[in-house]
């Protein structure tokens, strides 16, 4: 792995950053508030011990993956950037595939849709960046 930061555009880093920012202010809101997690809770107790342990499951795992994306970002090292940028599309990936799974195809589809496409061009981005050093 490089420990050089040359190679990756500043943009990259920059919205990586905004990025973790989302996952870390989601997180946050989501252990203070349950219902960021489940906005239309009609029927559901949201004092019962199996909500509230899902709901602090979201948020640890928010928390974690926006923490691990500022620390590469403010690194700089590509292949870490790249690695944690796939993680958090693959729950971006985790997301869409639900909502098609429950049939819940709605406008909230449109931020996880957006925020993929972002997240495959930084990944090909950076993939095209530590290609082109290797081949030097």
């Amino acid at each position: 792995m490089t420990t050089h930061i040359d190679i990756v555009p500043k943009w990259v880093r920059i919205v990586v950053c905004v990025l973790a920012l989302m996952n870390i202010a989601f997180g946050v809101m989501s252990y203070l508030d349950m219902t960021v997690l489940f906005p239309n809770a009609k029927g559901f107790d949201l004092t019962n011990a199996i909500f509230t342990s899902a709901s602090f499951e979201f948020a640890a795992r928010n928390l974690a993956i926006g923490l691990a994306l500022m620390i590469v970002a403010l690194k700089g090292v590509p292949e870490s950037i790249t690695i944690v940028t796939i993680i958090r599309a693959l729950i971006e990936i985790q997301t869409i595939i639900i909502a098609f799974a429950h049939g819940t195809i709605t406008s909230a589809l449109i931020l996880p849709l957006v925020l993929l496409g972002v997240e495959i061009f930084i990944i090909l981005t950076l993939v095209k960046a530590i290609t082109k050093r290797d081949a030097k």
